[in-house]
C-alpha cells in the first residue's frame, strides 16, 4: 500500500505541474490577448484605409459628375456662340460685300486721279517750255 508521504509527493508533483500548466495558460492567454489587440489595431487601420478610399472614390465620382456637367454646359455655350457667329456673318455679309465693292471703286478712282495728275503734270511740263519762250518773247527778254 502506498503511504501518505507518497500520496503527498504525488499530489505535490500534480500541484507543481498544474502550476506550470496555469503559468503556460496565463502566458498563452497573454499572447492571445496581445494578438487580439494587434489584430484589432490592424483591422482598425485597414478599415480607416478602406473608409479613406471610399471617401476619395466618392469625391472622384463627384468631380467626374461636375466635370461632365461643365463639359456639357461648355459644349452648349460653344454651340450657341457658333450659331450666333453664323447669324452675324449672314447679317454682315451684304455690308462686307458692299464695302469690298466700294474699296475696289476707290482703288479705281485713286488710279484715275493719279493718272490724270501725271497726265496734267506731263502736259504742263511740255507746255511750260513753250510758255516760257512766249513769255520771254513778250517781255522781250533774250
Amino acid at each position: 500500500m502506498t503511504s501518505n508521504d507518497d500520496i503527498l509527493r504525488a499530489l505535490g508533483r500534480v500541484e507543481g505541474r498544474l502550476t506550470g500548466i496555469e503559468d503556460n495558460v496565463a502566458l498563452l492567454r497573454k499572447e492571445v490577448s496581445d494578438e487580439k489587440v494587434s489584430a484589432h489595431d490592424s483591422r482598425a487601420v485597414l478599415h480607416k484605409r478602406l473608409d479613406e478610399q471610399a471617401r476619395q472614390i466618392a469625391q472622384l465620382d463627384t468631380r467626374v459628375a461636375i466635370s461632365g456637367g461643365a463639359d456639357a454646359l461648355i459644349r452648349e455655350e460653344i454651340k450657341s456662340l457658333k450659331e450666333t457667329v453664323e447669324t452675324n456673318q449672314e447679317a454682315v455679309a451684304p455690308a462686307l460685300d458692299e464695302w469690298k465693292r466700294m474699296k475696289t471703286i476707290g482703288y479705281g478712282i485713286s488710279g484715275l486721279i493719279a493718272f490724270a495728275g501725271l497726265t496734267i503734270g506731263g502736259i504742263i511740263a511740255y507746255a511750260s517750255d513753250g510758255a516760257v519762250a512766249a513769255l520771254r518773247h513778250w517781255l522781250k527778254i533774250n
